[in-house]
């Protein structure tokens, strides 16, 4: 069979792996033997000076060299590099099973296009992970890439997991370090690829030396990207909470003092108040521009309720809905000076007229904001830049 017609490759990243990768590649070709696959064993190394190369190559495994350091650039440059219809990869430090890859072939073959292991239903070997990675990072980070994009999956960062390649690659997968396993998930997911999740053992690798991964490094890498994929939850809902709590704050203060409980709360809160209100809106503006940048990117699905604002919310409307605002509040404004000329511009009661002043400047910023942020929207020309065939959408993001 040639090179264009095989069905698996097995992909393995390797940076200094003379220990271990030819232990994993004489168990991937194993594996190859005996399920009678079509296959293949890809090392993409990405610069090892001890010899690895050379000791995969005499173990049978075909090696690619990626020059971009990083671990998700040596995964990326193996995809591109491979030559079968399905993709399992892992790590060359023996910390995977290569002779026992069988699940993951049969659930490609049932189509699925993304086959994770999962870690902590398989088995987590002594030794094999430690504490703080086991109790803390993998679990929450986990966790939160579920709340944000109603994964399934429940180990995000398994290294093991098999994929169809044509599938990946539609994926534009562009992350060069640790944080491109939650890259794989979190746009496989968006796009609504067919994921299924196995069990894997993880076991203790086989290296004297200590592993690339940096636990807080690479967790905030991990934790950064989640963050930044999800423009509601990072910049949307945290914004329309300030908005609002701001917003009612000041308004129950407008009239009078509020008195909860024997506290009071008077203009200094209505002042920090309307700061919640301005932070809160520029918030929301930030997730809307955010969105519609990543859209264009082609890291975020354009779903439904998006591309309907965008039809909505046009140029000319955003700056109506911005001057008439600002205009409320130039108005405002237009009362106090009454209030002063009525007094014969004396000096008048702090309290009374910072009752008037807060808001009217709160409205007089909110509406400039608005206006200027509709220009910018504008600017990105979002609308003309998406594609009609987008792919399905999570409607969650």
């Amino acid at each position: 069979m040639s090179e264009t017609e095989l069905e698996l490759t097995i992909l393995m990243p390797c940076l200094n792996e003379a220990e271990t990768v030819a232990i994993c590649v004489k168990k991937a070709l194993d594996f190859l033997e005996k399920s009678g696959i079509a296959g293949e064993v890809l090392i993409a190394d990405n610069g090892s000076t001890d010899g690895s190369q050379e000791l995969a190559i005499r173990a049978g495994a075909r090696v690619t060299g990626i020059p971009q350091k990083g671990y998700g650039a040596a995964i990326i440059g193996g995809i591109a590099a491979a030559n079968g219809r399905y993709i399992i990869m892992g790590d060359a430090d023996d910390s995977y099973d290569f002779s026992s890859l069988g699940v993951y072939v049969d659930r490609l073959r049932q189509g699925y296009q993304l086959v994770m292991g999962d870690r902590f239903a398989g088995g987590i070997m002594p030794g094999a992970m430690p504490p703080l990675h086991r109790y803390l990072g993998n679990p929450v980070l986990s966790y939160i890439g579920r709340l944000l994009f109603r994964s399934p999956l429940g180990d995000f960062h398994c290294g093991l997991r098999g994929f169809d390649r044509a599938s990946i690659l539609s994926l534009n997968l562009s992350s060069t370090g640790m944080e491109f396993a939650s890259e794989m998930i979190v746009k496989a997911t968006l796009r609504e690829l067919r994921i299924t999740e196995v069990p894997t053992v993880l076991h203790a690798d086989g290296r004297s030396r200590p592993p690339h991964l940096r636990s807080w490094r690479d967790g905030w890498r991990h934790l950064r990207f989640l963050l930044m994929m999800s423009p509601r939850w990072l910049l949307l809902y945290p914004g329309l909470l300030l908005f609002t709590t701001g917003l009612a704050t000041t308004v129950a203060i407008a009239r009078a003092p509020l008195v909860i409980a024997g506290v009071g709360f008077d203009i200094h809160t209505m002042l920090y108040a309307s700061g919640l209100t301005i932070i809160g809106l520029q918030l929301v503006i930030f997730s809307i521009l955010a969105r519609a940048i990543g859209c264009i990117k082609g890291d975020l699905p354009l779903n439904q309720t998006f591309r309907t604002f965008l039809d909505i919310f046009t140029l000319e409307r955003g700056i109506v809905l911005g001057i008439a605002i600002a205009t409320l509040g130039l108005l405002v404004a237009v009362f106090s000076v009454k209030l002063w000329l009525a007094a014969n511009l004396a000096s008048l009661d702090p309290s009374a007229m910072m009752r008037v002043a807060i808001p009217s400047v709160t409205l007089l910023i909110a509406g400039v904001e608005i206006v200027f942020a509709s220009f910018i929207l504008s600017f990105i020309d979002a609308p003309a830049r998406f594609t009609p065939h987008s792919p399905p959408v999570n409607p969650a993001n």
